[in-house]
């Protein structure tokens, strides 16, 4: 029935299921409607979309897309993936099952937080990940940099054009001797004692409470929390994974197309820096790739 089945509703399967559908092609999207930013309030830097709700975005994609009729959707989850000889198989959590000789995986990837009291019910309000993204409502207000791993010092570059910086440590992760020397010259304040609770009226975020009890002020608190596959499938079909510094991620071409010959993703679970605009732009390549193989 299907020439292409794309799984995934965030940003990514959006824009593959658009350029899909504007290529003539009977496409099905998938969605289970658990995207990774739905627990943000707004999306930023999202040029014609700034300020919008990532909720609000996708509901108006979806509504565009509904307008073509070569364009199904199944609200749920795809919980497994075959490669037959005529195509992929896909089965639903419903038990019904859909053929297509081509897949898009836009699945993305699930943030595996930090266990400080308080921090949970604060993620993608006043605990982010991206200054970019939400940095610049948080101005000149005292800010925090919880640090997960090694590669937590590069938010500790960043964070003080956004505003006065402390870089909580968690007595795990001590920045190297030139990392030291470039917060000093950026003005960051280290503290090695542990985080062990976000205090105020949440998702508001008014101040970190240390394992010595004592508090320091805070307005927002970035972390880079590790990441895991939000979907099992890119595993099940034998797609090949690389190690990134917060978890693995799905490797594809140029044009991404993964090492499983039919089978092309995009968005989070691709690549090592995530963005709704670059999840955006690789869905709309996807899309077309897949088209093309359709097509050759």
């Amino acid at each position: 029935m299907f020439e292409a089945i794309v799984i995934g509703g965030g940003f990514a399967g959006l824009s593959a299921t658009m350029y899909l559908a504007r290529a003539r092609r009977r496409v099905l999207l998938v969605d289970a409607g658990e995207p990774r930013n739905r627990f943000a309030d707004a999306s930023h830097g999202f040029l014609g979309m700034d300020g919008k709700s990532p909720a609000a975005i996708r509901t108006a994609g979806r509504a565009e897309l509904a307008a073509y009729d070569n364009v199904s959707f199944f609200d749920g989850k795809a919980v497994d993936a075959v490669e037959e000889e005529e195509g992929f198989t896909i089965t639903m959590n419903d038990g019904r099952t859909e053929q297509a000789p081509r897949l898009v995986l836009a699945t993305g990837v699930a943030d595996i937080l930090p266990e400080i009291d308080g921090l949970a019910q604060r993620w993608g309000k006043s605990v982010l990940h991206c200054p970019f993204c939400h940095g610049y409502e948080f101005r000149d207000r005292p800010l925090g940099v919880l640090a997960t791993g090694p590669a937590s010092a590069h938010q500790g570059d960043l964070i003080p054009d956004w505003g006065p910086t402390t870089y909580f440590t968690q007595e795990q992760f001590e920045p190297s001797k030139e990392e030291l020397q470039r917060f000093a010259q950026r003005g960051v304040t280290i503290e090695r004692t542990p985080v062990i609770e976000l205090l105020g009226d949440a998702p508001n975020l008014e101040a970190a409470r240390l394992a010595d009890g004592r508090t320091v002020p805070l307005a927002a608190l970035y972390t880079a929390p590790k990441q895991k596959m939000a979907s099992p499938l890119a595993g099940k079909l034998g797609c090949d994974f690389a190690d990134g510094a917060l978890g693995p991620y799905l490797l594809v071409d140029d044009m991404k197309q993964t090492s499983v010959p039919g089978v092309f993703a995009a968005g989070d679970m691709t690549v090592q820096m995530h963005s709704a605009l670059l999840a955006s732009s690789a869905g709309m390549m996807a899309g077309v790739a897949a088209y093309r193989s359709l097509v050759a």
